[in-house]
C-alpha cells in the first residue's frame, strides 16, 4: 500500500507534466498564429499608410508645379461652383477637368480607390467647400492635407472668368469666391484635404 507521501509526489509529477504540456501547446498555438506583415490587421495598416503617403506626395507635387493652385482658382463666381454650367454640386465621378483632377484620377480612380477633396477655409479652417465628393469615407479612410495661399491678384482659371482676379471678384457685390474670410490680408488661405479609401 502506497504511503501518503508517495501519492503526493505522484500527483505533483502529474501536475508538473500537465503544466509542461499546456505551455508547449500554447507556445505552438502562438507560433502558428504569429502576426506577420501579411496578417489582415497589419496588411490594412500598411495599405492605409501607403495611401496616406501617396496622397501627401500628390498634394506636394501638384502644389510645386502649380496644378493645385490652378484647381483652387477654377471657380465660377456667379454660380458659386467649381462645375461649369451652373451646378453647385461638387464633382462626384472623379477629379475636376484640369491637371490636378487628372492626377487624382490617375493615382486613385484608376486603382478603384475613392477620394474626396474638401477645401477648408476661414480663420480656423472652420468652413468647408467640397470640390470632389465620392461618398462617405469608410472606417479605413486616410487623409492628407496641404495649405495653399492664394494672392489677391491671382486670376481665376474657370473658362470665361480667366480675366477676373480675386480682388475684382471680392469688389463685385454680385460675385463671390468660396473663401470669404481673408483675415484682413491680401491672401486667401485654403487647406486642401484629400480623403482616400479602398472601394
Amino acid at each position: 500500500m502506497a504511503s501518503t507521501d508517495d501519492r503526493a509526489q505522484a500527483h505533483t509529477l502529474e501536475a508538473f507534466a500537465a503544466a509542461i504540456l499546456i505551455v508547449a501547446g500554447l507556445t505552438f498555438a502562438l507560433q502558428a498564429t504569429a502576426v506577420t506583415p501579411l496578417s489582415a490587421g497589419t496588411s490594412n495598416q500598411h495599405l492605409e499608410n501607403q495611401q496616406r503617403a501617396v496622397a501627401t506626395d500628390l498634394l506636394e507635387t501638384s502644389a510645386a508645379n502649380g496644378d493645385l493652385e490652378a484647381a483652387l482658382l477654377r471657380w465660377d463666381p456667379e454660380d458659386k461652383s467649381f462645375v461649369l454650367g451652373g451646378s453647385s454640386d461638387p464633382f462626384t465621378r472623379g477629379g475636376p477637368p484640369n491637371s490636378f483632377g487628372a492626377a487624382l484620377n490617375r493615382t486613385f480612380g484608376d486603382r478603384r480607390i475613392a477620394f474626396n477633396v474638401e477645401l477648408r477655409h476661414g480663420r480656423w479652417y472652420e468652413n468647408a467647400t467640397r470640390m470632389v465628393y465620392m461618398g462617405s469615407p469608410s472606417d479605413n479612410a486616410v487623409t492628407a492635407t496641404r495649405t495653399v495661399a492664394l494672392a489677391d491678384d491671382a486670376n481665376l482659371t474657370m473658362p470665361t472668368y480667366e480675366d477676373r482676379t480675386l480682388a475684382q471678384v471680392a469688389a463685385d457685390g454680385d460675385e463671390e469666391f468660396y473663401v470669404a474670410d481673408r483675415d484682413s490680408r491680401p491672401v486667401y488661405r485654403v487647406e486642401v484635404r484629400i480623403s482616400v479609401w479602398q472601394l
